[in-house]
Parts: structure tokens; sequence; C-alpha cells
């Protein structure tokens, strides 16, 4: 498949090339002839350039195991936040039929079909199914499912071979939308050897990113060992596949690996190397070179002593704005608390330069998404999602950005924005109902009452 969509490549190029020469040959000398040629010569930078940039339809590698609902339902005098950042629809009613959403609006302006399931919605919000940027399946096999019951109807595993989800996917338990990806791209020594496909040139990087199309991947992750060399064939491959790619750094720096094709920045400390003094940058790169494991104490050292009003930190988010690279922070991987009457204020500090750098990422217009990574210190199993909702609010996001950035701004780091983020008709009826109005306050998204997957409900 790979060969073949190369040939047809290769036979386009070829054929432009010629309408090229066969053109460039009737144009008359002199000036009028340069610039036609020029003419001609950025077109064909158009095309080529849109030819590396191929569009892929996005889907979840589940999606025929997941019911299509039949039924008419309709959640009524509902407070209805739709996932685009707006004021809300206070009593609003919403309609449902085959797994799509066809009506929404204040709920004297929509008409419930007869016979239509009715929710009553007073007191409660409809909010969008949320969605996880980076998921881990941690061996636990229910895990997916608890977080669907928990208001999560999509998740992607940056990183795990897709097997990894063959036991949740066969218990004949309902299932979040899974966008898997296959294995990280790492070069040895891995950090996690079980989730990763260890290459040692190029080449093998770029062979991986097309096994993992084949097989349905819906993105590239890459680890922090790889070169911006490595990373830009691979943004390369993955991009002629219409795959995005997103990345863990720390010992490469983050905007050399946006140059070379990133779409996706995962874990705040990624920018660490890059606002770090280059004296004390270097010092923390080569340690981790050395040795994996010392990474987790050596991010907080460098995060304490970051200067977030400087230059550095400035430019790293006007250069994110500009290259609207999506940055997804998993706060809740890195949150330190007081333990048994001990401070340590190195970690304390450094977790809290990490939550204020994400604010002022926010406040600059990055693309800021959420994800949860799953299991992490400081919240029950299955609740990780909302722990990192609250930690967002703790870093200076408003409730509502919050919203959009569980929503509708990771639907479109997805690639999935057509279908699924936000309450518009027309898209798929993937909904959470919660008591409370989580516009007030960020921790109501605990209060799970209903959860609909595809228009059906699985809570």
């Amino acid at each position: 498949m790979v060969s073949g969509a190369v040939n047809i490549e290769n036979k386009g190029k070829k054929a432009v090339g010629n309408l090229f020469t066969s053109y460039e040959s009737s144009i008359p000398s002199g000036k009028n002839r340069m610039i036609r040629k020029a003419t001609i010569v950025f077109i064909l930078f158009l095309v080529f350039h849109s030819e590396n940039k191929a569009q892929k339809v996005i889907t979840e590698v589940n999606a025929s195991e997941i019911v299509v609902g039949k039924a008419v339902i309709a959640v009524t005098g509902v407070r209805i936040i739709d996932g685009n950042g707006g004021a809300p629809i206070e009593n609003g009613s919403v309609v449902v039929a085959n797994g799509k959403i066809v009506d929404v609006g204040q709920a004297d302006r929509v008409k419930i079909p007869a016979g239509a399931e009715k929710v009553d919605g007073k007191g409660m919000s409809l909010l969008p199914g949320f969605i996880d940027a980076h998921f881990h399946i941690d061996g636990v096999d229910e895990l997916p499912g608890m977080f669907l019951q928990n208001g999560v109807t999509s998740i992607r595993d940056p990183g795990a071979w897709m097997e990894t989800y063959e036991n949740a996917r066969k218990s004949g338990k309902p299932q979040p939308r899974m966008f898997l990806s296959g294995p990280h791209i790492d070069m040895f020594p891995p950090a996690y050897p079980n989730d990763a496909y260890v290459v040692r040139d190029a080449a093998e990087a770029v062979t991986q990113v097309n096994r993992a199309a084949d097989q349905g991947s819906t993105m590239i992750k890459a680890y922090f060992r790889l070169p911006p060399s490595i990373i830009k064939e691979v943004c390369i491959a993955a991009h002629k596949r219409g795959i995005p790619v997103s990345a863990h750094l720390e010992t490469t720096e983050a905007m050399e690996a946006i140059e070379a094709g990133l779409d996706g920045i995962e874990h705040v400390t990624s920018f660490g190397l890059t606002m770090a003094p280059k004296r004390e940058g270097e010092k923390f790169r080569q340690n981790v070179l050395a040795d994996n494991n010392a990474r987790r104490n050596g991010r907080y050292e460098i995060w304490s002593q970051l200067d977030l009003k400087g230059k550095m930190a400035d430019s790293l988010v006007k250069f994110l704005v500009k290259k609207k690279t999506f940055v997804d922070p998993t706060l809740g991987a890195f949150e330190y608390r007081e333990e048994n009457g001990k401070l340590d204020t190195v970690k304390l500090q450094g977790f809290n330069n990490m939550k204020a750098f994400t604010g002022i990422m926010k406040k600059g217009g990055v693309h800021v998404v959420l994800g949860s990574h799953s299991m992490i210190k400081y919240a029950e199993k299955g609740w990780a999602y909302q722990r990192e909702m609250e930690l967002f609010a703790e870093s200076g996001l408003t409730n509502a950005q919050i919203i959009v950035a569980s929503t509708m701004e990771n639907a479109r780091f997805f690639r999935i924005s057509d279908k699924l983020g936000s309450i518009e008709k027309g898209k798929i009826a993937d909904l959470v109902l919660v008591k409370g109005n989580p516009l007030d306050n960020i921790s109501d998204a605990r209060n799970v009452e209903k959860v609909m997957l595809n228009g059906v409900w699985v809570k």
C-alpha cells in the first residue's frame, strides 16, 4: 500500500514537471518570462507541500465495536455547555436520533419529537464527552471503561502496542473511543522498553511509522532520545500518511523539534531544556542521556530555577502560537505535595512553575489541551482526568477554557473536530450530564449522572 502511494506520488510529480517544461517553452523571453517562471515555481511548491501534508480521516480503532443508538432521546431543561467556549444555553434542550445530535437550543425553541425518551436535566449541565489526549492503560484492563463511566468518551494512548487493549475490547463492557498509536519511537536504552519500538536510525523510524499507519495508528509519538534529524524524518513520513506527530522531549530542545515538524508536545516538562540556562540545561541533558532515571528529580531541579518572566519563556510562547503547536501539559503526572510532614521545596517550586507556565501558555494563546496520564499519584483510580481539570484551574485557566481544552481543542488535536468535541447539530452524540455547573466549579465535572456514547446511554 505504501509503495503504491509512493508510485502515484512520483507519477504525479513527473506529470507536473512535464507540464512545467512544456509551459516554460511557450513563454516569451524577457521580463514576462521570468515573472511567469516564478509563478510556476510557486505553484509547484504549493503542490508538493500539500502532498507532504496529506489529509487522512482519523478514526478510532474500535469504531466497528461501538453501537450506534437508534432511539430518539431528548435532554430537556438543562444547561448546555457546548464546548466552543461561548456562553452556555440556560434551560436548553438537545435532541438525539440515530446516534447524532439533530437539534439543540433554548427549550422553548426545540421541538421534541413524539415518542422521544425524555431526560429531565433540571439543575444539571450537559457537555460534550470529554476527550483524553494522554491515556495509558497501565496493565489495568478495566481502566478505559472506568474513564467512560466518568465522562471520558474518547481516549488517545500515545505509546503502547495496540494489542495492549485487546482484553478491554473483548470484555463485553462499553469502551470509550480508542485512538491508539502503537508503541512510541525511541532509541537505546529506552525509558519504557515494553511500550517502545527502538530504532537505530531514521530509516528504521520511517519503517515503523508506515507500519503503524498500516495498522490504523491515529498519531505517532516520538520519545526523548530521538534527535531532531530523526524527528524530522518521522514527521515527513507520518504527514505523508496523514497522521499527526507529538513528542515527549526533555533531552531534545523543543523549538528545534517543533521546527522539525512536530504537531504537538506531550508534558510541560518537555520545555525545561528550552528555558533553562544553557550550561544547566546541558548538564541535565547529559545526566538523562546517561541514565533515564536522572530526569525524575532533575526535571524538578531545572523547573525550580526557571525564569518564567524572562525573554526565553516569552519567546517560547510566541513560537508555540506561531507554529500552532498543541501542548498537553499532563500536570497530574508531576504533581507534588507535602507528605508525612516532609516538604521538598525544590520539587514544590518546580511543580508550581510547571503550573504557572501552563497558565502563561494559555494566556499567550497557545493551544493547550488536556490529557490525564491515567494513573497518577494524587487521584483515585478512574478520576485522573478530573484531577487534571482541577490542576488546570490552579494554573490560572478559567473553567470555560478548561472545558474547551477537554473537548473542542482536543478534537482539533485529534483531527476529529468535524464530528466530535462540541454539542452542535449534525455531530455525533457523545455527551456527559453532570450535576451542578462546571463553569462555576470545575470539580462539578466529577458529578457524572449520565454518559452517552454514539447516541446510547452507557451510564
